[in-house]
């Protein structure tokens, strides 16, 4: 009788341990991808204070929406060509196409993966929660660098052009608060 009580006890904890681990999943990727470049994920940095070589890169950039989200948005240059080391700066366009105010948030990768980890960015829209208005047109940027330590190693000669691709999601519970103008106005009649 006991090895029966031991062994529900371990299967017990250990669909628990599982069970937590599930909800765990997404933060736990999230960050390794974040670490080890997999995936096409990126690097940040608080600055950029590398050496400038004289390798340089093509960066194509490429925008994508979810279904579900009412926005149009794309980059304002489809490409520019940085050294390595060097601070590149451009543009995406994005505009709320819907009547209400909607918040989306911006997922993002690189390509080659290979290439990620040295494709670090130091200010983007992604970071944070974007709160489009109705009809509102912004203009968000990002700034970044790719890493000279990618010219260290022969395996990365190859690497003449990268793809930096985003795709923007609608947020279901956003941290920033949208307030609906028309309806709180509706509310207002009403009472």
């Amino acid at each position: 009788m006991p090895r029966n009580r031991l062994t529900a006890i371990l299967l017990t904890l250990a669909a628990g341990v599982m069970l937590v681990g599930g909800f765990q999943f997404d933060v736990l990727y999230a960050k390794f991808c974040q670490i080890t470049g997999y995936g096409g994920t990126t690097g940040r940095a608080e600055l950029n204070d590398s050496e400038v070589l004289d390798r340089s890169v093509r960066v194509y950039f490429d925008s994508n929406v979810a279904p579900d989200l009412n926005w149009e948005f794309k980059p304002e240059q489809r490409y520019i060509d940085v050294s390595l080391g060097q601070s590149g700066l451009a543009y995406y366009q994005v505009k709320n196409r819907s009547n209400k105010p909607i918040v989306g948030t911006a997922n993002f990768n690189v390509t080659p993966i290979k290439a990620a980890p040295f494709f670090i960015k130091t200010e983007c829209f992604c970071f944070t929660e974007q709160l489009i208005r109705p009809g509102e047109k912004v203009v968000m940027p990002v700034l970044f660098f790719v890493d000279p330590q990618m010219d260290d190693e022969k395996r990365y000669d190859d690497i003449k052009e990268l793809t930096l691709s985003y795709t923007f999601f609608k947020v279901e519970n956003p941290e920033t608060q949208v307030i609906d103008k028309s309806a709180a106005q509706s509310r207002d009649e009403v009472n």
